[in-house]
């Protein structure tokens, strides 16, 4: 399916941009599924001023993004990458390879040291060295981030409230996924990207830990094996939004339900105790969420 029909496809699904338009909605965000079994995490979020883009999933996942922005205009005004695993960058490295008439503004991010990948997770530094490679050939705009930095867009505030922990070691490249609240049209949503247990609870006990309070929020790493219950509790969210396969969500790896190996059921429990009743997940296919 060339670019064009990929994104026409995917508005079919969520409806018009002049929709969303009409009805005055402050901002529109969609979740992206996966276009392969993996796990992936994508968000692309549309304003009065322009698209921001938050991940892109893994290369097989970049020509269904690359179509479903092409059908947005071809233009990017702000691309955030929480980190660099490949399920959140190759995709943005495909795409940024080879844009077509894509054009990008300018991408945020905050990535340990190529040297620091090396020692303590090698298997990432592809993922890494690529991207730098495309941004450094393409000469496009990078920008990295601050802790208590504030983006404003279309309506939009970014506050940046956790960067790069290179302190923390264990599991350490989620441990340096970017934290950001979006505030908006009287709505907040608190992105947390892969963040584990020990990024989690520096976040918790620093003096952004009082800003983590969102009306929706992003289940870190897919919604297992990231921040703890605490942090969860400290959010307080009326809705989840989960970038989870379905092989993920029911932590089956090929036996049923409950089979494998990952705490997504666990977490689960958590949302049922602290009264979220309202779930968008990614296995059930593209969501649209007006604000």
């Amino acid at each position: 399916m060339r670019k064009a029909e990929i994104g026409a496809a995917a508005l079919a699904l969520t409806g018009t941009a002049e929709e969303a338009f009409a009805r005055k909605s402050p901002f529109t965000l969609w979740q992206l599924p996966p276009q392969t079994k993996t796990q992936m995490n994508c968000y692309v979020i549309r304003t009065d001023a322009g698209v921001i883009v938050i991940d892109g999933g893994n290369a097989g996942d970049g020509p269904y993004l690359k179509g479903f922005l092409g059908a947005l205009g071809d233009h990017v005004s702000h691309w955030f990458i929480s980190h660099p695993h490949s399920d959140h960058l190759d995709a943005v490295t495909a795409i940024l390879r080879d844009p077509g008439r894509l054009k990008v503004d300018v991408i945020h991010g905050s990535f340990p040291a190529r040297e620091w990948i090396a020692r303590y997770e090698p298997d990432a530094e592809i993922t890494l060295v690529s991207f730098n490679e495309v941004v450094r050939d393409k000469n496009l705009p990078y920008r990295e981030h601050e802790p208590g930095e504030t983006i404003s867009f279309g309506g939009l505030r970014f506050e940046i409230l956790g960067v790069k922990n290179p302190e923390l070691t264990a599991n350490p490249i989620n441990n340096s996924s970017v934290v950001m609240r979006m505030t908006g049209g009287g709505k907040t949503v608190l992105f947390t990207g892969d963040l584990g247990v020990e990024g989690g609870n520096k976040l918790l006990n620093s003096g952004f830990g009082n800003r983590l309070r969102a009306d929706w929020v992003q289940m870190a790493h897919h919604g297992q094996n990231g921040v703890t219950e605490e942090f969860y509790r400290a959010v307080k969210p009326s809705v989840c939004l989960w970038p989870t396969p379905d092989w993920l969500w029911d932590n089956d790896n090929g036996g049923g339900q409950g089979s494998g190996p990952w705490a997504t059921l666990r977490v689960r429990a958590w949302r049922d105790a602290l009264g979220v009743n309202k779930h968008y997940v990614s296995t059930d296919g593209l969501y649209r969420i007006d604000g």
